[in-house]
C-alpha cells in the first residue's frame, strides 16, 4: 500500500507539522511506501482562477500544476490529510487544493445519468485534526457533525472514496507537550496499521 501525506501548515514546527511527519515516519517504520506534501513549503496556489473555471466550464484543460498533484494522489492507496481546524473546517490553502484538484473527469463525473458518480474510489482518505478547543466543547457546539458534512460526506464520499479515519488532536495549545507527543505516537501507529492493511480500514480512530 503506498500513501500520500499532505499537510497544511505555514509553520514547519507547529504540532500540524509534527503530527504529520510523525504519521509519515510510522507509515515509512512499518513498511510501507509514502510521500509527503507540504502545500505551504511547495508554494501551491489555492485560487480558483480562470483557467480553473475554464476547465469547469468545459473549455479549457486542465492545469499542469493540478495534473502533478493529481498524479501524485493517484500512486497513493491512502490520503491524509493533515491541518488546524480554521472556523469548523481546513485551512484555504487546503480547501484551495481540494476546489483546484478534485475536479470533475478525475474525482467525480458531473455527466448526466452517469453509472459511476464518484471516480476515486480506489481511494481511502484520512482526515487529522489539530484543535485547539476540547473535546467535550467540540462536542456541545456539534463540530465533529460539522466536519461529517463538510468533509467527510461533502467530499470524501462525494468523490467516491472510503472514509478511513477522523482524529482530533485536542487542546494543542494546553496540552502538556509530552502528553501530546504520545498521542501523536499512538495516532501514527494506528495510522500505519490501517494504511498498511486495506481491510482494516474504517475502524475507528
Amino acid at each position: 500500500m503506498s500513501s500520500l501525506v499532505v499537510v497544511s501548515h505555514s509553520d514547519p514546527d507547529s504540532l500540524t507539522h509534527n503530527a504529520a511527519r510523525s504519521a509519515f515516519e510510522a507509515i515509512r517504520a512499518a513498511g510501507g511506501d509514502a510521500e509527503f506534501a507540504d502545500l505551504a513549503a511547495e508554494d501551491f496556489d489555492p485560487r480558483f482562477a480562470t483557467a480553473d473555471l475554464d476547465l469547469y466550464r468545459g473549455r479549457g484543460g486542465v492545469p499542469a500544476e493540478v495534473v502533478a498533484e493529481q498524479e501524485r494522489i493517484d500512486r497513493a492507496d491512502h490520503l491524509i490529510l493533515v491541518f488546524p481546524m480554521y472556523w469548523w473546517s481546513m485551512p484555504a490553502l487546503l480547501k484551495g487544493w481540494i476546489d483546484r484538484v478534485f475536479v470533475g473527469g478525475w474525482a467525480y463525473d458531473a455527466a448526466p445519468g452517469a453509472a459511476q458518480f464518484g471516480m476515486l474510489d480506489r481511494l481511502t482518505i484520512h482526515l487529522i485534526i489539530v484543535a485547539g478547543d476540547d473535546k467535550k466543547s467540540f462536542e456541545r457546539h456539534g463540530i465533529p457533525q460539522a466536519v461529517s458534512t463538510q468533509i467527510e460526506r461533502g467530499i470524501v464520499k462525494y468523490c467516491g472514496a472510503t472514509h478511513g479515519s477522523t482524529t482530533y488532536v485536542y487542546e494543542s495549545d494546553t496540552k502538556d507537550r509530552d502528553l501530546l507527543a504520545t498521542e501523536l505516537r499512538e495516532l501514527s501507529e494506528k495510522i500505519a496499521v490501517s494504511t498498511a492493511d486495506r481491510a482494516g480500514v474504517g475502524a475507528p480512530a
